[in-house]
């Protein structure tokens, strides 16, 4: 397989393919492959050897790389950290893609360890990736566990409405009360996360200027989308999944749909832009104009959370409340 050094400006690659119990590991240009366990020691060892490595031989710029894997990946993220090393976690399909595009389409770990490292020497301008504050991973920790605890209170209702038996109705009766207190509790921990640190409560009083965005939304938006007020409009529908992406050929022209994106987040959209549509009197005009030129009502709604998340970035990147 052929590859671009001159595409990206680290010289130095540390791969990782992650598993639960072990890593292979890929090193450039040395060209190394290795297994360890995935253990914080193991990586730190690992790490700090080729900080040495790279000392002596003046490779310049080391860069650390690993595919996004569910948490499994940890142990790479803070040790890099923790050493100052420069990481990228990369997203599982464009990694197949770039396979793909160079012909390759067995897949193993020694297999993924080297396209890792290849895909980060020939790609430029990788996007690094910065450790989330303490807080931060608290309250998306926090909001993960609510929306897990939420899912299976709203199963358990469903059960409750198709249970014949009293017995079974009791089970479900005990289960779902001690899921909606469980439910309590974790929302009133992640207020006081958001209210004890400046910066997240910061946030959250700007974002709840925008009309329709309330408490659980904001909760939301903090935990799975931080970089909000960092993004351009495009970036922030992309991140979101809600740009219209285009697919015309020729003559053909299809209708526009939206794909991909951070799908919790997204789902944390829907209520706000129904509230929004009757209470935010920009938004309510917005939504009207969409339906006098023939919009259905979904695509409505989508257009809505796009043009809410739209603004609620530009009211974080501004640092001023939204106007009525």
């Amino acid at each position: 397989m052929s590859m671009n050094p001159s595409a990206s400006r680290f010289n130095h690659i540390v791969a990782f393919e992650v598993s639960k119990a072990e890593l292979v590991v890929h090193t450039l240009p040395a060209d190394h492959q290795e297994r360890i366990g995935n253990t914080a020691a193991a990586v730190r060892r690992l790490l700090k050897r080729e900080q040495r490595s790279n000392l002596r031989q003046g490779l310049g710029e080391m860069l650390v790389l690993c595919e996004a894997t569910g948490g499994y990946e940890r142990h790479v993220l803070d040790q890099a950290a923790a050493l100052g090393i420069k990481l990228h976690r990369a997203h599982g399909s464009r990694t197949r893609l770039f396979a793909r595009f160079n012909g390759r389409r067995a897949k193993t770990d020694k297999i993924d360890a080297r396209l890792l490292a290849l895909y980060a020497i020939s790609t430029a301008e990788l996007p690094l990736y910065e450790p989330p504050s303490p807080e931060q991973q608290a309250l998306r920790a926090l909001r993960r566990r609510h929306d897990e605890i939420a899912k299976m209170l709203r199963m358990e209702t469903n059960r409750t409405q198709h249970a014949r038996l009293a017995r079974l109705r009791t089970s479900l009766s005990r289960h779902r009360k001690w899921l909606q207190a469980e439910l309590q509790a974790i929302e009133e921990e992640i207020e006081l996360l958001i209210a004890q640190t400046p910066e997240l409560n910061r946030k959250a009083g700007l974002m709840r200027s925008v009309k329709g965005v309330g408490p659980k939304t904001v909760a939301a938006i903090l935990a799975y989308l931080p970089e909000l007020g960092t993004l351009s409009k495009a970036q922030v529908a992309s991140l979101t999944g809600l740009a219209p992406h285009a697919k015309d050929s020729g003559a053909q022209h299809n209708p526009r749909h939206i794909v991909a994106g951070r799908a919790a987040l997204r789902t944390s959209l829907y209520m706000p832009a129904l509230v929004a549509r009757s209470r935010n009197p920009k938004l309510r005009a917005f939504a009207q104009s969409l339906r006098a030129r023939g919009k259905p009502n979904k695509v409505i709604l989508v257009a809505l959370m796009r043009r809410l998340i739209v603004i609620l970035n530009a009211v974080i990147a501004s640092g001023q409340p939204a106007r009525a």
